[in-house]
This record gives structure tokens, sequence and C-alpha cells, in this order.
């Protein structure tokens, strides 16, 4: 009932209207009287709601002493409000002002809600490209539109992660100072038609952030990181062996020089013998026991 509720409140009818409406679909026909006593509500209050529904066509008063109400059934009252916001959105997008340019901004959303909202909206506008690089949680949640936009003849690039995915070819960066890392939560990024962006985070709870934006310094940010990710993801698919093989230790210090834990790293000072170089497999090692991204 809630529910139902909520979604007559997203429709614009007051709470005393939407429990009217659906009072009178239940019973079918009810004086006003009738209607009060049942929601326990004044009857001034519940006239002046019935006449508000009445004059707006969703509920009909049928003549006689005392007047009886029935509201509309379910598909001429979903039709009838379906004609009338599409009337509506058609007149503001016509007459809506428009300004000058925007200087491009950004904006946070929180929750699941919010974001998965925002970003049903953005793929549903989505031209000529989509870039995703999610885990497949949440990549599950957009199914269909993604589907939809790859119908329409929209290119889509997918980056994945969890599950059997394979993991990026290079290790993530530890926390500074021993600390542990705030929180916990799969990212995500999308850019659509290189002009929009969302760059978030998602937790198993169902909490949400994202930053949200146009400006191109972000955009460009995150396409490079993706193709970035999948140039050397495909590198290490084709050529990880043999580039081990060639690079040997040099390889692992590569990595590791820029993103390997301070602690693995004094390991490694504290292996090396009086030779000049340390071990090579000990340095692969240390890196590969790093997570992927």
């Amino acid at each position: 009932m809630e529910q139902l509720l909520q979604h007559m409140r997203n429709l614009g009818f007051t709470e005393l209207e939407a429990k009217i409406m659906v009072e009178l679909a239940a019973k079918g026909q009810s004086s006003g009287y009738e209607v009060a006593k049942q929601l326990g509500i004044s009857r001034s209050n519940v006239y002046a709601a019935l006449q508000r529904l009445t004059q707006q066509g969703y509920v009909r008063c049928s003549e006689g002493e005392p007047a009886r109400y029935s509201a509309l059934a379910p598909e001429e009252l979903a039709t009838m409000i379906s004609g009338r916001v599409q009337a509506s959105l058609e007149f503001v997008e016509s007459e809506m002002p428009r300004g000058g340019p925007l200087s491009p901004s950004f904006y946070n959303l929180e929750g699941e809600r919010n974001i998965l909202g925002e970003l049903v909206r953005q793929l549903n506008l989505a031209k000529e490209e989509i870039v995703v690089d999610v885990w497949r949680e949440e990549a599950s949640l957009l199914r269909s539109e993604l589907e939809q936009a790859e119908l329409r003849g929209v290119r889509l690039l997918w980056a994945f992660s969890g599950d059997n995915a394979a993991p990026a070819p290079y290790p993530a960066w530890p926390p500074l100072g021993g600390r542990t890392r705030p929180g916990g939560g799969r990212k995500f990024s999308f850019v659509i038609d290189r002009s929009w962006c969302m760059l978030g985070m998602r937790s198993d709870d169902g909490s949400a952030q994202a930053v949200v934006t146009e400006h191109e310094v972000l955009v460009e940010l995150l396409l490079n990181h993706f193709s970035q990710e999948m140039v050397l993801f495909e590198l290490e698919e084709d050529m990880g062996t043999e580039l081990k093989q060639r690079y040997g230790e040099r390889y692992g210090r590569i990595l590791g020089k820029y993103v390997m834990q301070d602690k693995v790293a004094e390991n490694r000072r504290g292996r090396q013998t009086d030779e000049e170089e340390p071990e090579a497999d000990g340095a692969m090692e240390a890196v590969e026991e790093q997570p992927g991204i």
C-alpha cells in the first residue's frame, strides 16, 4: 500500500488525494462521509479533496443525495495522467528559456537510487558511444539500458571486474603509512559520447556515491585510464610470459617502483644479498601478490 501511495505522490497527488483515490478504487463507490470515516480524516478536508479530484477528472460524482464518488479505472487513470504529463513535458521543452553556455561543473550524487536514475537517463540519451568500467554486480543493474543502447547502434566498450573476470595487469595503489583503506566498495565509471562521465563507488549494502561532470579533463582521464588498462591487459594476455622472461626482475621493478607497498619493498631489501641486484623471482612474487584494480 505504501509503495502505491508513494507512486501516486510522485505523479502529483497529495497524500490525502492519493489515499482517497485508493479507497475509492477499492470500494468502487462511496459517499464523502464514508470515505472520511474509513480514513479517519475530517469530512471538510475529504470533501475539499474530492472536489479537486472531480474537477481534474480523476473522480466521478453521481447525482443524488448524498453524492457518491468513484475513481477512474486504473487503465483510464494511467492514460489520462500519461497524456497530461507528455503534454506538459513537450510544452516545457519548447518554451523553457535557453540561456548562454555554462561552464562544465562537478556535482555529487549519493544513494543507489539517485545514481542509477541518473545513469539510466544518460544511457538512454547516448547516441554514439558508451565506455563502461564496472564490476559485474553493477553491470547487471543496467543490463536492459545497455542492451537497448546497443540495439540503437551505440558502440559499447566494456571492462569488467569480479566473478571470473580477469584481473587488471598491474597492482593497486596501497594505502600510505600503513593506514587501512577507509570504507570499501566497488569502483565504477561511465563515459558517454565522450562528453559526460560518472565516477563512483558502490558497496554491498547498497550505499553509493558518485561524481558527475562534463568537464573535458575528467572525461579524458577516464578514457585514457580505460584505454591504457585494456591495452596492458591485451599485452599481458598475449605476451605476459614473454615479457617476464625477457625483462625478468626489471619487469617487476617497473611495476613495483610506483605502487608496491612499503612493507613489501622493505622485505625485498632485507632479502637482498651482497650481489648488485636482488633475486628476480622474489621481486616478481612481491608484485604478483598485490590485488588487481
